[in-house]
């Protein structure tokens, strides 16, 4: 156990694996995979490690996925991307604009590689990976058989896909396929994007006014290591929310097309005064409670007891128990994150 982590997660946080390897290829990726697995060592494919939170030292191999590319197919109602999985996401986003090609802009600045972007369906300022996503390519690792899956297929849901369940640990992402329509629609449902004029706002001005938001509330994972929003939004059932806004009528609150409806995580923390809240070197973001940071040299431990304390304080406020949105990594693989902050 001599190959650090440290550089290959975002929260800074210092562990060993047995082995990492970077794969810049499929057939790279692939081969490497079926080693381990011949060894019986458990195999963990990592993106950019902006979602993930080590709990302990990993006994497998780490294998980090670094297939790169992007092409355009450009259609008389939309442009067709095919990006591999390796790209670093912000910059995707940036490609696309730079190139006239808008639609991702609400999404700028989120860290992390594409391929990890249909795996928690990632979304930002009321957009989701699935309105633009058009298919996911995946190589089943035992055989190397290469399947397209439809955006359909692929099961979105808030922060969620079928890379959380049954492909979790039998296929590996390799690229994602979205469509950009050339009819332009900005969405400007939250934040400072409202104050903005729909009839006259180009795609530059929503990207850099989400890039302001993001820069001024949420902290650089180079200054202090962070795995960004590290609770989900809840949903709650109708009920719960009728009582939890007759008695919190100030309470951002985003009806569902199911009924239920969605609270913003941060606001919940925020309302029982904690940013700034730190356990060991462990802190709540005083600018986005939302935010859990590596403040002074943070171990696994710490992080876990503060997310269970803010855990805590929030269910015993308002009823409202939050999930992780972050990764638990154990030992030899993906741990119940609820379960381990319960």
């Amino acid at each position: 156990m001599n190959h650090s982590l440290k550089p290959f997660n975002t929260f800074g946080i210092e562990s060993q694996a047995a082995r990492i390897i970077c794969a810049d290829n499929a057939p790279q990726l692939l081969d490497a995979w079926q080693r381990a697995t011949a060894e019986n060592l458990p195999v963990l494919i990592l993106g950019e490690g902006s979602n993930v939170l080590f709990l302990s030292d990993y006994s497998g191999l780490v294998l980090v996925n670094r297939i790169k590319g992007i092409k355009v197919t450009e259609q008389s109602d939309a442009w067709h991307l095919h990006v591999g999985a390796g790209e670093n996401w912000h910059n995707l986003v940036k490609h696309t604009l730079e190139n006239s090609m808008p639609g991702l802009e609400n999404l700028a600045l989120i860290p992390g590689c594409a391929g990890s972007s249909p795996i928690q369906n990632i979304g930002a300022y009321g957009v989701e990976l699935q309105r633009v996503c058009e298919y996911v390519d995946c190589i089943e690792l035992a055989t190397g058989a290469a399947k397209r899956l439809s955006a359909k297929e692929c099961r979105f849901g808030y922060r969620d896909s079928i890379f959380k369940h049954e492909y979790q640990n039998s296929y590996v992402i390799v690229a994602i396929g979205l469509k950009l329509l050339k009819q332009w629609t900005p969405v400007l449902n939250y934040g400072d994007l409202t104050s903005l004029d729909p009839l006259t706002v180009t795609p530059q001005q929503v990207f850099d006014a989400v890039c302001h938001m993001r820069m001024t509330k949420l902290p650089d994972p180079k200054v202090n290591g962070n795995a960004g929003s590290f609770f989900k939004n809840p949903v709650i059932q109708p009920v719960l929310a009728d009582k939890l806004l007759k008695a919190f009528p100030n309470a951002p609150h985003y009806p569902q097309a199911d009924g239920k409806v969605k609270l913003a995580a941060g606001w919940l923390i925020d309302q029982c005064q904690l940013k700034g809240k730190s356990i060991g070197g462990a802190m709540v973001h005083r600018q986005q409670a939302l935010v859990l940071i590596n403040e002074n040299n943070a171990v696994s431990d710490d992080v876990v007891a503060l997310a269970h304390y803010v855990r805590q304080q929030v269910g015993e406020k308002f009823d409202v128990w939050l999930e992780p949105e972050v990764r638990f990594i154990g030992e030899t693989g993906e741990v119940n994150a609820v379960e381990a902050i319960a």
